[in-house]
């Protein structure tokens, strides 16, 4: 099997950003090569559709990466994604389908089967392709949770990959960070401990090479390069902790504001990305009525709990906000478990989301939300898919209050430029899908420069 693992020092040092820009590199030198994550916990997801016409949901990092590789997203590709459903509890999809839930306490022995599934997707993909790069989960150093894992070195050991280890540098302590894991490892997890990658730095290179240097002569593994801090690298993200990059750009005076609500569980809070790169607009995330108080435009985004997070909504006073809004002749948007917020009623008889209730909505439209157990996956054209388990009936738009359960069809270039029309009285000035090829053409340089893709494509083909 050729393969390579990109692992971390913790949770979002840079694994997806440097496995992104891999695929892209890789692809550009003619290797046919795919992304892989065994697990994800994440709610940002997108609807694949597969050659026999079904569909399934995988992460969404993982459609990038795929779209960086220029490969087919498939389901294999992140064949075990976990929807957190609460403190302690996560919703199992299973090569892309609804799968059950694990608990906190099934952490260590309730996941076998999952690991199973995971390695047998691996398998399958390395059987297609040239190489797989292979992206890691928070550290590989968590030795508390070893025994049972399947997406770091557990990976690692079930098909020989070399793993390469990525520490963020402008958090501070990453030569402590990247010693730090392998002392941790045992001695068969590192052996397969192939080298390092710096990510983010910014500065003079030469004030870092006394540190690099160290680090070879106290692990005996080799940097694998530098990468430097670019603010035009956020891509399509798989948790929260990137939504801070997502912040207020300061516009022009003229800018219209959009302010997309910060729900608790929040999910595909990448349907506001294209809006973010509009000109004219100024996006920002919203959690008090004071931030929501003299926007343009509000946007509801999907959620995992919409009754939850509805909620929410009213004991902060932003439902109350919302509907001031929308009085005011105001544009609002509502996208999936948003959409599903803006009508009458929401009904959960069986307890999808939790005990079975019914609830009022904000009344902004006269529609109806009841929730069943099997969940709608389904792919639109020219772009957008649906995720949900919530049937909507009724009426989705009136006057400047809009309604939809499709996530991603702002990315649509004509679509996105009606909406804007309609709703802000503007017209569109950028394209979305030539701004992402933009962004997975200048990653995939930017590692070719400055990461040693010689040296990693070896081991990947020959091992450590």
């Amino acid at each position: 099997m050729s393969g390579l693992l990109i692992a971390g020092t913790t949770s979002d040092a840079g694994k997806s950003i440097v496995t992104t820009g891999l695929c892209r590199a890789l692809s550009d030198r003619g290797v046919r090569v795919a992304p892989y994550k065994a697990q994800n916990m994440s709610n940002n997801s997108m609807v694949v559709a597969a050659a026999d016409g079904s569909t399934g949901e995988m992460g969404r990092a993982q459609w990038i990466q795929a779209v960086a590789a220029r490969a087919t997203p498939e389901v294999a590709m992140n064949p075990v994604l976990l929807k957190p459903g609460g403190e302690r509890r996560s919703h199992v999809v299973l090569l892309g389908q609804p799968a059950g839930h694990v608990e906190a306490t099934d952490f260590v022995h309730g996941r076998r089967h999952l690991a199973a599934a995971a390695h047998a997707a691996y398998d399958d993909l390395a059987a297609r392709y040239d190489v797989v790069v292979a992206e890691g989960a928070g550290s590989p150093a968590e030795v508390n949770l070893r025994a049972s894992d399947y997406v770091n070195m557990g990976l690692a050991q079930h098909a020989r990959l070399p793993t390469v280890v990525v520490g963020d540098i402008d958090r501070g302590g990453v030569f402590a960070a990247f010693v730090g894991t392998l002392a941790l490892l045992d001695d068969s997890d590192a052996a397969l401990l192939a080298g390092w990658v710096v990510n983010k730095f910014r500065g003079d290179l030469g004030l870092l090479q006394p540190g690099l240097d160290e680090l070879v002569r106290r692990t005996g593994r080799p940097v694998h390069g530098v990468l430097p801090w670019n603010p035009d690298l956020w891509l399509d993200s798989e948790d929260a902790l990137d939504l801070e990059a997502r912040q207020s750009r300061d516009g022009a005076p003229d800018t219209r504001r959009v302010a997309v609500v910060r729900l608790p569980r929040i999910s595909n809070f990448t349907d506001v990305d294209a809006l973010g790169l509009e000109p004219d607009l100024d996006v920002v995330l919203a959690s008090t009525t004071r931030a929501l108080a003299g926007a343009d435009l509000i946007v509801l985004p999907g959620t995992r709990s919409t009754i939850s997070d509805l909620a929410w909504l009213r004991e902060r006073g932003l439902a109350d906000a919302v509907r001031r809004h929308a009085a005011d002749g105001r544009p609002v948007l509502g996208i999936c478990g948003g959409a599903q917020m803006l009508g009458r009623t929401i009904a959960d008889p069986l307890g999808v989301e939790g005990p079975p209730t019914t609830v009022e909505g904000l009344g902004l439209l006269d529609q109806t939300t009841e929730f069943g157990p099997d969940k709608v996956l389904r792919v639109h054209e020219p772009a957008g898919y649906e995720i949900h388990h919530g049937r909507v009936r009724g009426e989705h738009e009136r006057g400047h209050v809009t309604a939809t359960m499709v996530h991603g069809r702002l990315e649509d270039d004509a679509h996105r430029d009606a909406f804007l029309q309609q709703a802000l009285g503007i017209r569109s000035r950028t394209s979305f899908p030539a701004a992402r090829e933009r962004r997975l053409a200048l990653l995939g340089a930017l590692v070719e420069e400055h990461l040693d893709v010689d040296a990693l494509l070896t081991l990947a083909l020959e091992g450590r």
